[in-house]
């Protein structure tokens, strides 16, 4: 079904917004475009796997409406499509190799997500603030590639010293059950229920004297206690 429905929707939205570029602005034809492929991910994560994969999405400060930097834990695949739960115009940053998938890889170089190894960090930084001043929320997985289980690895600190300089809100994005679904190294869907937390918003006012490394630290244990409490309740 993921791949019958790609081979359709990818093609068909792809000429549409090319269609509408014709008579929008680049930038609002980019928002568009996003937007496009937010719904992609819905689709993907909340309708094609129903029931047999649930999500259960809960958002803590829900009236947030200005861009911000998204930082989320990474357990699996499945985390960048599960990121179409959040709100907004949304670009992630990536590692090289998801550029490298056929089709998908394209799709996300048109729709400017970045890739923290292809570029030098000043410039990295400076499309990232570029992006936030334009209405557009970043969304990174600071530990740098998925676990394939519950265990956090570390996070690395550059999106952190990026945010220090933006001086825009961290907002901290908690993922459980989906650690086998699918198996790393595996297509296959196993049935579960999978929870994506968005946390109350960390204003730049509030971590402005921090230093990267503690500022990172400091997101790090915000994300492991509230995973803590969501695995409880499972």
């Amino acid at each position: 079904m993921f791949v019958l429905f790609s081979a359709i929707s990818i093609p068909a939205f792809t000429l549409f917004i090319a269609g509408m570029s014709l008579f929008l602005s680049h930038r609002r034809a980019m928002k568009l475009f996003r937007s496009a492929i937010r719904w992609y991910g819905i689709i993907i994560v909340k309708i094609l796997p129903f029931p047999l994969v649930k999500i259960h999405y809960k958002d803590y400060a829900a009236s947030d409406k200005q861009p911000s930097i998204f930082v989320a834990n990474h357990r699996s695949a499945s985390d960048p499509f599960l990121i179409a739960c959040l709100p907004g115009e949304l670009v992630q940053v990536v590692n090289t190799w998801p550029f490298r998938i056929p089709v998908l890889g394209l799709i996300a170089r048109l729709a400017g997500y970045l890739s923290i190894n292809e570029m030098p960090f000043e410039e990295f930084s400076r499309q990232i603030v570029k992006l936030l001043n334009q209405g557009v929320s970043i969304v990174t997985f600071p530990e740098g590639t998925r676990s394939a289980g519950k265990a956090m690895g570390q996070f690395h600190g550059s999106i952190f010293r990026i945010a220090l300089q933006a001086k825009f809100p961290i907002v901290p994005v908690c993922i459980t059950g989906n650690e086998k679904i699918p198996l790393k190294g595996l297509l296959r869907l196993r049935p579960g229920n999978i929870k994506v937390h968005k946390l109350s918003e960390l204003k730049w006012e509030e971590y402005k004297d921090l230093k990267p490394f503690k500022l990172k630290n400091m997101v790090r244990d915000m994300i492991a206690a509230e995973i803590d409490i969501m695995e409880q309740d499972s």
